[in-house]
């Protein structure tokens, strides 16, 4: 090979889109599994950068829209489309740009906010304490000793959820990821026929997984966000989110490992929250602080960083016979108070 040839050929490679490694003219957007309507209309591959190729493997991470991509951080979309963090960093940015994100009024902001929608509790004491019930587009935690109702609730919330939004509910499908093994079919039978509801059509709309680690478990909960558009889920339920990450990480040597993931967890489930307009209820186990003299021992699980990220943070404790009372910790917009309810072979009702 002559020496002007070779170089033309260098000359050649080096002009060549990135794209023609990645992949054959044959690959589609359909092929990939990216064919899932963005929420804005526009679709992945319309990004600049972005081909059939690219958009395979972002949709196989999970970045189906443009929404998803926009919200991305340049490290976790370099991992996912197996590309370079400055290429990433580009494609964040034109997605952003055709979304329009940025600063805009308020005014703007409570209507779009008004698109939230809420899930009754099954007690009106509770739903007044909430506002009108569990928000979507949040996530709301609740923490408490054993049998405090945390489970319960859980289970009204994937029933409530499929009832129509004159009932309360959002008549949509609910997602439970289970890491304690307490997740029971049973109990949404009694709660659906207790409205007289089709039993059976309820637990069908209600998907389950049971997760046996922390990485399975944060697993679960990115294929429950993917899940939610296609199967018009608008709830997503994680009882409990801290049961893994305390027993794997144990010891104050392990503590800064813990808590760095758990914030990132976190913060993926409000990322698939607003972009899903999805409720995001979580359980937390509680601990018993022996230097506490004076006042309630119990403490949430997770510190500071866990207590930064839910919007409605709720502490459940048990009362006389089976009722219950839940303390409103922390809102951004709702004030501190307190409900009673009781737990029923019925489900969640008022005194």
């Amino acid at each position: 090979m002559s020496p002007k040839k070779a170089a033309d050929e260098e000359h050649d490679d080096e002009e060549m889109d990135y794209e023609e490694f990645e992949g054959t003219e044959e690959e589609t957007l359909e092929d990939s599994g990216g064919d899932d309507s963005s929420v804005s209309g526009i679709e992945v591959t319309d990004l600049p950068g972005v081909g059939p190729a690219i958009g395979k493997r972002l949709a196989e991470s999970g970045y189906k829209n443009v929404e998803a991509i926009a919200v991305a951080s340049p490290g976790e979309l370099a991992a996912a489309g197996s590309i370079g963090e400055t290429t990433a960093t580009k494609i964040i940015k034109a997605a952003r740009e055709m979304l329009d994100i940025g600063f805009e009024t308020a005014d703007l902001l409570l209507e779009r906010r008004r698109t939230a929608g809420r899930i009754s509790t099954g007690s009106k004491a509770l739903d007044e304490l909430f506002g009108g019930g569990i928000e979507t587009q949040s996530i709301t935690e609740m923490y408490g000793s054993f049998r405090s109702g945390k489970t319960q609730m859980a289970h009204q919330l994937c029933v409530n959820i499929q009832r129509l939004p004159e009932d309360g509910g959002l008549n949509a499908k609910a997602i439970y990821v289970d890491t304690e093994g307490t997740f029971r079919p049973e109990r949404l039978v009694d709660m659906a026929e207790a409205y007289g509801m089709d039993s059976a059509k309820v637990l069908k709309n209600v998907v389950w997984a049971r997760a046996y680690n922390s990485d399975h478990q944060i697993l679960l909960c990115d294929q429950a966000m993917e899940m939610a558009t296609e199967h018009n889920a608008k709830l997503l339920v994680v009882d409990s989110v801290t049961s893994h990450f305390r027993a794997e990480y144990t010891g104050r040597g392990t503590l800064a490992a813990r808590q760095q993931k758990l914030n990132k967890h976190l913060h993926h489930l409000q990322r698939g929250a607003e972009i899903n307009n999805m409720a995001v209820y979580i359980t937390n186990q509680v601990m018993s602080r022996p230097d506490a003299f004076f006042g309630d021992p119990t403490a949430p699980v997770g510190g500071h960083v866990l207590a930064h990220v839910p919007q409605t943070r709720c502490y459940l404790r048990k009362s006389k016979g089976e009722r219950r009372i839940c303390r409103l910790v922390d809102s951004p917009n709702l004030p501190e108070g307190e409900a009673v309810f009781t737990v029923l072979k019925e489900g969640i009702r008022d005194v």
